[in-house]
């Protein structure tokens, strides 16, 4: 039984989607691409590919830092289709899934583990196992009264905001590249979202902050975050948009050096996975979970 906060399960792997018939769009502004150098992901990518859910993606792609443009090394970038959110919706269709439910504290008697959710407080089911997989300061919230060790590992975690920002333009913006990296910039990333593979709609583009401008302004308006970030795309070559949206999140990355891959108590039966614990990226996140299932089977409950 999985529970998700959200509306869907694809957590930073997301896509806001926005207008209206005559001029809608969508914007990819979690993770924007996955790569795969472990065999087993390689895979689990290839048939994701083949349920037509992801797709290469090759964009001119620009490394800028404020001086001197070069181009980025090539290599394998898959993005989700239609759109970002599609790998983890195409995972969940077999899953017993219940989303916009928010796990608010964890309960173990002699029965086993109990739930309580905001939604709709304790949960009658008991359960042999639970596995979180949220970020770190969300899992300590849950853990320091019932997994001190666990929550010790978390607490130790420190992940950063990052804000980005969604743009929307009437015609194609007028620049040679489809994406940047940018270095000595408040933006630490640039890219034409519909340069993606099956995109449609306007012309969209998604700006993110470098953690670190991110983290000094995480508590500014919207208004105030897209009048900077917007500023320094057009001083970057880009355009100013007809419509943006923006969205802050609070745990996007994280500046602790993963340690442990995934991490399992045996005797309390409860584990925690996540790209937090792995190295941060898509495929870390994906290899963190498949280890802990491990874990799960051979404890054998």
């Amino acid at each position: 039984q999985l529970f998700e906060k959200s509306r869907g399960a694809a957590g930073r792997m997301s896509t806001r989607r926005g207008g209206d018939e005559g001029a809608p769009w969508q914007c990819d502004h979690g993770a924007q691409y996955f790569t795969a150098s472990n065999a087993e992901f390689q895979a689990e990518v290839a048939r994701w590919c083949e349920a037509g859910v992801a797709a290469q993606w090759t964009p001119r792609l620009k490394i800028m830092d404020g001086a001197t443009d070069r181009d980025a090394e090539q290599k394998l970038r898959y993005v989700g289709t239609p759109r970002m959110t599609a790998p983890a919706n195409f995972l969940a269709e077999k899953l017993a899934l219940t989303t916009q439910s928010t796990i608010k504290k964890l309960q173990r008697d002699d029965g086993g583990w109990r739930l309580v959710s905001a939604e709709h407080g304790l949960m009658d089911a008991y359960f042999d196992a639970v596995l979180l997989a949220i970020p770190a300061p969300q899992a300590v919230v849950l853990l320091q009264s019932v997994a001190p060790v666990l929550a010790a590992i978390a607490t130790a975690t420190h992940m950063r905001g990052c804000w980005t920002l969604m743009l929307q333009f009437a015609a194609p913006v007028p620049l040679s590249y489809d994406a940047a990296f940018v270095h000595n910039n408040a933006l630490s990333w640039i890219a034409r979202d519909s340069s993606k593979p099956n995109r449609a709609g306007l012309e969209s583009w998604v700006l993110q902050a470098n953690p670190e401008w991110s983290e000094a302004h995480l508590e500014d308006s919207a208004d105030s975050v897209a009048t900077a970030l917007i500023d320094a795309f057009v001083k970057l070559g880009g355009s100013t948009p007809i419509t943006w949206a923006a969205h802050r999140w609070r745990y996007a990355s994280t500046e602790t050096k993963p340690q442990h891959g995934c991490v399992w108590d045996a005797k309390l039966s409860i584990g925690l996975c996540g790209d937090w614990l792995n190295g941060g990226k898509v495929e870390s996140a994906w290899l963190s979970g498949q280890a802990l299932a491990q874990q799960l089977l051979e404890a054998n409950l």
